[in-house]
């Protein structure tokens, strides 16, 4: 597995099968569902991120890494530019939306992902590509999408309360 070290972090929450954890997320999402309004545009401290915000962020996260990954896997040598996931969330104004519009988009970014990845074969799994100006391999990209939102779903329940 090839990845940068600042990506370590997510990579080592990830314990047993990655395709369990990417399910097990997916079905933890409906969890998200009960949170209020309010909940949801609740910050833990001054310039931070909402609730919905940090959902949101999750759902480009998500497509952005899903896309690194298919264009390896299908052989691409383009290098893939990087993003700036603070200016992607100003853009998006998340906090205009519902949670629930958020919450649902959110599944089913990730539902689609799982099912990209668990398509691709051993030998996709093991192709690299430049993303960010950094060698990454697919596998570690799945690894760290499914670290990533474990990460967040820690933030939630520590600083958040949710």
């Amino acid at each position: 597995m090839l990845f940068p070290e600042y990506y370590a972090r997510y990579v080592s929450h990830v314990r047993g099968d990655v395709f369990d954890m990417l399910q097990q997320q997916v079905d933890e999402c409906a969890t998200y569902l009960t949170l209020t309004e309010e909940v949801a545009m609740h910050r833990y401290a001054p310039g931070k991120w909402s609730v919905k915000e940090l959902l949101g962020h999750l759902c480009d996260t998500e497509r952005v890494f899903a896309y690194r990954a298919l264009m390896f896997a299908r052989g691409s040598t383009d290098p893939i530019p990087g993003f700036e996931e603070n200016e992607f969330v100003k853009a998006a104004g998340f906090d205009r939306r519902t949670v629930y519009d958020i919450v649902s988009e959110l599944h089913s970014v990730r539902a689609s992902n799982l099912a990209l990845f668990q398509s691709f074969t051993d030998a996709d799994m093991l192709k690299t590509g430049i993303a960010n100006g950094q060698a990454i391999s697919v596998n570690a990209i799945v690894y760290i999408v499914a670290g990533h939102a474990f990460h967040h779903a820690t933030i939630l329940h520590e600083r958040y309360l949710v």
